[in-house]
């Protein structure tokens, strides 16, 4: 008895089923990953720089590097909201605006305290150092929704703008500070042209942080899960990025490890992104806060 021949439409037609079958199950497992009900907000993303003086704010300016090559590759837009240059390189703060299809539940798990470890290029000894920078992410949270805030809770500072800006640059207060005493939430706008559009930009941003930490209460104290309050030191980091005397970045929550720093700090942060993305679908988050 001769076998039958293989129908070779057929089987085309059902590897191409499987083949779709596999992308759609694919999918519908990454559309998983994204359960925050803040996933497709704005992501506010807050650089400080922490312990390590002069190498501590060029790393914050190496960060922040890392992030703009990120979003311009993923064609993210991103607006700055401030900038605070740093006293000898580098920066001080910074806080940018990224939008965008996941903005904020893709950017989400780069909040906390990121190392590095390098030569410094500011030590004449050629010194190995260590800087520590805090990444703050909120989401950014429109004006229908409401969050209690007292006026008398919040101290209003105005100044003269210290970044790029034009010809205003300087020559006005323009600048907004906003701190909320209760939790000292700070909250600088220097970007727009004039002090009201500064007002409005911080007054949002402020909002947002304020309903991240309410969201959040429940988990810990307000003070605990307070960006600003997280020291920016040895210990605290949830990343760390070697260059000398090996090349070297790792997750120290989801243990994913990258070999090629250099690429990294160009802004390829996906496997990161993704590694977050299924730890905290696993109750990394949770068992970590708990």
């Amino acid at each position: 008895m001769l076998d039958a021949e293989p129908d070779e439409p057929m089987t085309a037609d059902l590897e191409k089923e499987l083949r779709a079958l596999e992308k759609e199950i694919g999918r519908r497992q990454i559309d998983l990953l994204f359960n925050d009900p803040y996933t497709d907000h704005v992501a506010l993303i807050g650089i400080h720089a922490g312990a390590g003086g002069t190498d501590s704010q060029d790393w914050a300016q190496m960060l922040l590097r890392m992030y703009l090559l990120w979003a311009e590759e993923h064609r993210m837009p991103v607006e700055f909201i401030e900038e605070s240059v740093g006293d000898e390189a580098g920066i001080k703060s910074a806080t940018i605006r990224v939008s965008g299809p996941r903005a904020y539940g893709l950017l989400k798990g780069e909040h906390g305290v990121h190392r590095l470890v390098r030569i410094s290029p500011f030590d004449a000894a050629h010194r190995r150092h260590t800087s520590f920078v805090l990444v703050e992410v909120t989401p950014e949270i429109e004006d229908t929704v409401t969050v209690e805030i007292d006026p008398d809770d919040v101290r209003t500072d105005v100044f003269r703008s210290s970044g790029a800006g034009g010809q205003h640059v300087n020559k006005t207060s323009s600048a907004v500070r906003l701190t909320h005493i209760p939790t000292g939430v700070v909250v600088t706008c220097q970007n727009e042209r004039s002090q009201q559009q500064n007002r409005d930009v911080a007054w949002r941003v402020l909002r947002s942080r304020l309903l991240a930490l309410q969201q959040a209460a429940h988990a810990q104290k307000v003070a605990d899960l307070k960006g600003e309050l997280i020291a920016a030191e040895w210990g605290s980091q949830i990343r760390s990025y070697v260059l000398q005397p090996y090349t070297m970045v790792k997750d120290h929550r989801t243990s994913v490890e990258v070999g090629n720093a250099q690429g990294v700090l160009d802004g390829d942060i996906d496997p990161f992104i993704e590694g977050y993305l299924h730890w905290a679908a696993r109750g990394g988050a949770e068992s970590r806060t708990s």
